[in-house]
């Protein structure tokens, strides 16, 4: 999966599919996770930065955003992207959110120049790429303050059975799993949960408040 990432890194934004369908989930996500100015959102599998503009709009040059993601060359394209529009404010973090553990990817984050309390986070068509994902989602959530947001868009099958096969075609392409529906896990783990979805199911949106520390 790595390797296929360091490939198809320099064409991503393109060959992704992102234009025509997958920026709707990007934009209902980010919408439902309400980041706010002055922000630090993490951004898992952040990949090439596609998530960065609809972010900054939000955060403002007072907030950060965290991008993680254990590809050097989407790294690398995320970079340049925020080079390209003077993003001083992005701290991108090599580490697998998967194998890292939250202890190490905090400090990752710091020394990477974030800050120690992320307010919000974001996996977008990250987390279904994972099959230990739920891992990554534990850290996730550990990484964000009690009262603070998260928020998973992913795939599945579309309720449209004409659109089935393209969307079981795009997720094989990409290596997604289709039948993992980690937006599953904000409904089970967070509060105040708020859905969205667009092409026929196909995309999925769930946000929620982080609970208190052993709390619900």
């Amino acid at each position: 999966m790595s390797r296929r990432y360091e490939l198809i890194a320099p064409v991503y934004d393109v060959v992704s599919g992102e234009y025509p369908v997958y920026r709707t989930g990007r934009t209902l996500g980010i919408d439902l996770l309400g980041p706010r100015p002055g922000d630090q959102v993490l951004d898992v599998g952040c990949g090439t930065g596609l998530n960065f503009p609809a972010l900054q709009q939000r955060i403002g040059p007072g907030g950060v955003i965290v991008g993680v993601d254990r590809s050097p060359a989407m790294l690398a394209a995320a970079a340049r992207r925020a080079r390209r529009h003077g993003w001083t404010n992005v701290v991108l973090v090599a580490a697998d959110a998967v194998e890292t553990g939250v202890d190490r990817l905090a400090e990752c984050i710091t020394a990477a120049g974030g800050r120690t309390e992320t307010d919000a986070a974001l996996a977008s068509y990250a987390l279904s790429l994972m099959p230990e994902w739920e891992r990554a989602w534990a850290a996730t959530l550990a990484l964000v303050r009690p009262g603070g947001r998260v928020a998973v868009v992913d795939m599945r099958e579309p309720t449209a059975a004409a659109w089935r096969p393209l969307a079981r075609w795009a997720c094989r392409l990409g290596g997604a799993d289709i039948t993992a529906h980690p937006w599953s896990a904000v409904e089970r783990d967070g509060l105040q949960v708020v859905a969205a979805q667009a092409w026929a199911g196909h995309l999925q949106a769930r946000a929620a408040t982080v609970p208190a520390r052993g709390g619900s």
